[in-house]
Protein backbone atom coordinates (compact mmCIF):
# COMPACT_ATOMS: atom_id res chain seq x y z
CA UNK A 1 0.00 0.00 0.00
CA UNK A 2 1.27 3.28 -0.76
CA UNK A 3 2.40 5.74 2.35
CA UNK A 4 -0.85 7.96 1.84
CA UNK A 5 -4.31 7.66 0.67
CA UNK A 6 -7.60 9.49 0.93
CA UNK A 7 -9.72 8.05 3.16
CA UNK A 8 -12.64 7.59 0.28
CA UNK A 9 -10.97 5.54 -1.60
CA UNK A 10 -10.63 2.63 0.94
CA UNK A 11 -13.60 0.41 0.27
CA UNK A 12 -16.39 0.39 2.20
CA UNK A 13 -18.45 -2.00 3.87
CA UNK A 14 -22.09 -0.98 3.36
CA UNK A 15 -24.93 -2.94 5.29
CA UNK A 16 -26.62 -3.15 8.66
CA UNK A 17 -26.29 -4.88 11.90
CA UNK A 18 -23.59 -7.76 12.60
CA UNK A 19 -25.43 -8.91 15.40
CA UNK A 20 -28.02 -11.77 16.40
CA UNK A 21 -31.72 -10.64 15.26
CA UNK A 22 -32.75 -8.89 18.78
CA UNK A 23 -35.75 -11.58 19.56
CA UNK A 24 -32.61 -13.71 20.19
CA UNK A 25 -30.60 -11.45 22.10
CA UNK A 26 -33.20 -8.86 23.48
CA UNK A 27 -34.88 -8.76 27.30
CA UNK A 28 -35.86 -5.81 27.31
CA UNK A 29 -37.42 -4.69 23.82
CA UNK A 30 -36.29 -4.07 20.26
CA UNK A 31 -32.52 -2.35 19.95
CA UNK A 32 -32.39 -3.34 15.98
CA UNK A 33 -30.19 -1.00 14.84
CA UNK A 34 -32.15 1.15 12.02
CA UNK A 35 -31.19 2.48 8.99
CA UNK A 36 -27.90 1.88 6.93
CA UNK A 37 -24.61 2.62 7.63
CA UNK A 38 -21.36 2.60 5.70
CA UNK A 39 -17.44 2.08 7.58
CA UNK A 40 -14.29 2.62 6.15
CA UNK A 41 -11.43 0.39 7.95
CA UNK A 42 -8.44 3.42 7.69
CA UNK A 43 -6.14 1.35 9.37
CA UNK A 44 -5.79 -2.76 8.50
CA UNK A 45 -4.59 -1.54 5.14
CA UNK A 46 -1.48 0.19 6.53
CA UNK A 47 -1.00 -2.83 8.84
CA UNK A 48 -1.84 -1.44 11.83
CA UNK A 49 -2.14 -3.54 14.94
CA UNK A 50 -2.30 -1.70 18.00
CA UNK A 51 -5.01 0.18 17.10
CA UNK A 52 -7.91 0.79 14.63
CA UNK A 53 -9.29 3.29 12.57
CA UNK A 54 -12.44 3.43 11.18
CA UNK A 55 -14.54 6.31 8.90
CA UNK A 56 -18.57 5.89 9.57
CA UNK A 57 -21.44 7.16 7.73
CA UNK A 58 -24.85 7.31 9.54
CA UNK A 59 -27.55 8.21 7.30
CA UNK A 60 -30.37 9.66 8.95
CA UNK A 61 -32.11 7.44 11.47
CA UNK A 62 -29.41 5.11 11.91
CA UNK A 63 -27.01 4.23 15.01
CA UNK A 64 -23.97 3.30 15.14
CA UNK A 65 -24.93 0.10 17.43
CA UNK A 66 -26.71 -0.82 20.23
CA UNK A 67 -25.11 1.14 23.56
CA UNK A 68 -22.14 -1.00 24.95
CA UNK A 69 -19.04 -0.98 26.49
CA UNK A 70 -15.59 -1.95 26.07
CA UNK A 71 -13.47 -4.15 28.89
CA UNK A 72 -10.01 -3.49 27.80
CA UNK A 73 -9.76 -1.05 24.82
CA UNK A 74 -9.85 2.64 24.88
CA UNK A 75 -12.41 4.45 22.60
CA UNK A 76 -12.52 7.68 20.66
CA UNK A 77 -14.76 9.43 18.31
CA UNK A 78 -15.07 12.48 16.50
CA UNK A 79 -17.31 14.05 14.56
CA UNK A 80 -16.46 14.75 11.05
CA UNK A 81 -19.47 16.44 9.23
CA UNK A 82 -23.27 16.64 10.62
CA UNK A 83 -24.21 16.01 14.02
CA UNK A 84 -24.61 12.76 16.08
CA UNK A 85 -26.74 12.23 19.25
CA UNK A 86 -24.49 10.73 21.73
CA UNK A 87 -26.35 8.37 24.08
CA UNK A 88 -24.14 7.37 27.31
CA UNK A 89 -25.18 6.88 30.57
CA UNK A 90 -25.38 10.62 30.89
CA UNK A 91 -28.18 10.63 28.91
CA UNK A 92 -28.13 12.44 25.26
CA UNK A 93 -25.22 14.70 23.99
CA UNK A 94 -25.30 16.52 20.98
CA UNK A 95 -22.25 16.06 19.12
CA UNK A 96 -21.26 18.44 16.06
CA UNK A 97 -18.39 18.67 13.23
CA UNK A 98 -15.65 19.03 15.29
CA UNK A 99 -16.76 17.70 18.63
CA UNK A 100 -15.03 14.44 20.32
CA UNK A 101 -15.52 11.94 22.71
CA UNK A 102 -13.96 9.29 24.39
CA UNK A 103 -14.80 6.22 26.40
CA UNK A 104 -12.12 4.83 29.13
CA UNK A 105 -11.46 1.27 28.53
CA UNK A 106 -13.29 -1.19 31.48
CA UNK A 107 -15.71 2.33 32.48
CA UNK A 108 -19.52 0.84 32.08
CA UNK A 109 -21.02 3.67 30.47
CA UNK A 110 -23.14 2.05 27.58
CA UNK A 111 -22.82 4.31 24.66
CA UNK A 112 -23.58 4.72 20.54
CA UNK A 113 -24.28 7.29 18.31
CA UNK A 114 -27.72 8.43 16.24
CA UNK A 115 -28.02 10.19 13.92
CA UNK A 116 -31.62 12.33 14.43
CA UNK A 117 -31.02 14.63 11.72
CA UNK A 118 -32.43 14.45 8.02
CA UNK A 119 -28.13 14.09 5.88
CA UNK A 120 -25.68 12.13 6.85
CA UNK A 121 -23.11 12.48 9.47
CA UNK A 122 -19.75 11.08 9.12
CA UNK A 123 -17.22 10.54 12.30
CA UNK A 124 -13.91 8.75 13.16
CA UNK A 125 -13.86 6.14 15.58
CA UNK A 126 -9.92 4.78 16.95
CA UNK A 127 -9.71 2.05 19.57
CA UNK A 128 -7.09 0.38 21.08
CA UNK A 129 -6.68 -3.43 20.02
CA UNK A 130 -6.20 -4.72 23.20
CA UNK A 131 -5.75 -8.55 23.69
CA UNK A 132 -8.66 -10.13 25.99
CA UNK A 133 -11.02 -7.37 25.25
CA UNK A 134 -15.12 -7.85 25.25
CA UNK A 135 -17.64 -5.75 24.30
CA UNK A 136 -20.66 -5.52 26.89
CA UNK A 137 -24.20 -4.88 25.73
CA UNK A 138 -26.05 -3.90 29.11
CA UNK A 139 -29.45 -3.50 27.35
CA UNK A 140 -29.15 -7.18 25.22
CA UNK A 141 -28.38 -10.62 26.10
CA UNK A 142 -25.46 -10.30 24.15
CA UNK A 143 -21.75 -9.32 23.81
CA UNK A 144 -18.85 -10.70 21.72
CA UNK A 145 -16.12 -12.44 23.51
CA UNK A 146 -12.74 -13.54 22.09
CA UNK A 147 -11.48 -16.67 21.63
CA UNK A 148 -7.84 -17.91 22.68
CA UNK A 149 -7.14 -17.64 18.84
CA UNK A 150 -7.96 -13.58 19.07
CA UNK A 151 -10.96 -13.90 17.01
CA UNK A 152 -14.25 -12.71 17.93
CA UNK A 153 -17.18 -14.06 18.42
CA UNK A 154 -21.16 -13.45 19.37
CA UNK A 155 -22.08 -14.89 22.56
CA UNK A 156 -25.06 -14.68 25.09
CA UNK A 157 -23.96 -12.61 28.51
CA UNK A 158 -23.09 -15.84 30.03
CA UNK A 159 -20.60 -16.10 27.43
CA UNK A 160 -22.28 -18.78 25.71
CA UNK A 161 -22.05 -18.44 21.59
CA UNK A 162 -25.02 -17.76 19.91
Amino acid sequence: MKPAIRAMDVAADRGGSPLPPPEQRSALGPHELSGPYESRNLGDGFGLTQFGVMMETLRAGSRSSIRHWHSKSDEFVMVLEGELTLVSNEGETLLTSGMIAGFKAGVENAHHLINKSDADARFLVVGSRVPGDEVHYPHDDFRWAVNDDGTWFAAHKDGTPY
